[in-house]
């Protein structure tokens, strides 16, 4: 697909929204400024990709608002080279951020149909995370611990198994509460066994699926 002046220029006027709303994490504001989120959009809908909020994408899912991207992945404090699992690869476009701004990037799908898109869209952009079809709910073990562990739908709670996965100092971001509102929750590691929890704003996300998340 093509990135050309009309998508950049659209990009940079969202970009300044955003840090109006409170983003002030260069980094952050960067790669959003840098991905084109255009590309996760199918032809018809390309007039709605740099409006500041989320949009349906397949199987009943969401790419998330852009400030909800930025905000979470603010929270992260995310820096070059961190290790980075995320829950929900979703279309991919949180991935793509997360890899723009040099973490080393897991992903986890529970849909395998977004899981395939994901992977093809993301490989042709030239980004490559480490991609599974599978429950996120309970992390991913196999490459724990983690810097950051960001989760992008709406949870009942805070999974023990994803607070065991993160590294000392790692920070964990999830929004929990309903399956209608949550509040975006971050769970930074001081010790083996001693978390901090700090609330912020409320958001509303898909429901998190998998033995960790709702139950039908």
């Amino acid at each position: 697909m093509e990135d050309g002046y009309k998508h950049r220029g659209l990009r940079r006027k969202l970009v300044q929204s955003i840090r109006k709303k409170g983003i002030n994490d260069e980094s952050v504001l960067t790669a959003l400024n840098t991905v084109p989120r255009h590309f996760f959009f199918d032809d018809a809908f390309l007039n709605h990709a740099y409006q500041d909020k989320a949009f349906p994408i397949a199987e009943e899912q969401t790419i998330s608002q852009p400030y909800t991207v930025a905000f979470q992945t603010e929270l992260l404090a995310v820096s070059k080279g961190n290790s980075i699992l995320e829950i929900g690869t979703g279309s991919g476009y949180q991935a793509s951020i997360l890899c723009e701004m040099g973490a080393r990037v897991y992903s986890i799908e529970y849909n395998q149909v977004l899981y395939r898109s994901a992977k093809k869209m993301l490989h042709s952009m030239g980004y490559h995370p480490v991609l599974k079809h599978g429950d996120g709910s309970k992390g991913w073990s196999l490459h724990a611990p983690y810097d950051g562990i960001i989760v992008t739908a709406g949870a009942p709670d805070v999974p023990q198994d994803l607070k065991d996965q993160l590294s000392l100092g790692g920070k964990l971001v999830i929004p929990v509460g309903n399956n209608m509102s949550q509040v975006m929750m971050r769970v930074s590691r001081l010790s083996e066994k001693e978390f901090k929890t700090e609330k912020f704003d409320y958001f509303a996300f898909v429901p998190l699926l998998g033995e960790g998340g709702w139950k039908n």
